[in-house]
Formats: structure tokens, sequence, C-alpha cells
């Protein structure tokens, strides 16, 4: 959840966050949720790096776009999980893995819409 959250914001506003802040998230989400410690903490900045430099090579966005990177972000950090707990000795078949990456792509929509209704109440709108 902390990953929809921070991706919808980091989509939402670039200048609000800076890819550094994704470094204690990843720590929190790693602590929280019993994952190895360091697997968030790495791939999270690297990902707000990543949007960063997509940022300055595109010149416009829209919504299905965002939610593709949102897409390609959460699945790429659902598999790495699965990938080190199978390094751990995990006997997890990937089967298993598929419907958390198919919720989170769902769920990102209404990460987005609530973000997005947060930022306009911070702003004060």
């Amino acid at each position: 959840m902390i990953l929809l959250v921070l991706l919808a914001w980091r989509l939402l506003r670039p200048d609000a966050w800076t890819a550094w802040v994704a470094a204690p998230l990843g720590l929190v989400h790693d602590l929280l949720t019993g994952a190895p410690i360091g697997l968030a903490i790495t791939l999270w900045p690297l990902f707000m790096l990543a949007l960063d430099v997509i940022d300055r090579r595109t010149t416009w966005r829209d919504y299905w776009i965002e939610w593709v990177l949102a897409t390609l972000f959460i699945a790429a950090f659902v598999v790495a999980q699965w990938q080190v707990a199978t390094w751990g000795g995990a006997a997890v078949p990937f089967a298993m893995v598929a419907p958390a990456i198919l919720v989170g792509i769902a769920c990102f929509p209404v990460a987005a819409f609530t973000v997005a209704r947060l930022d306009r109440w911070r702003l004060g709108r």
C-alpha cells in the first residue's frame, strides 16, 4: 500500500517528493511486512529515479500512461520480492504471486484518486 501511495503521489506531483524520500518509506515497508531489510530501500528510490528520467524525456502524460508505469513498477517489486523469497528457500510458485500483482494494479486507481483528493484538500481547493 505504501508503494501505491508513493507512486500515485509521485505521478501526481513530481516536484513534491525527492527520490531519497523513498528510502525511509522502503525501510518502514520492510520492517512492517517482514521482507528482507534493504529490498524496498533499494528498489523504491530506483523507481523514483526512473520516474525522474521518464519525466525528463516525455513532454506529456495522461492517466493511462501513469497506470502503465505504476503497473510496471508494482509488478517489478512483487516479482523481486518473490525472487528474494525463493533465494531464501521459500518454495512459492509464481502462480501464487500473480494475484498480488493483479490486486496491486487494480488498487492503483483507488490510491491515485485518494492521493488526488488529499492533495486537493492539502492545497485548500
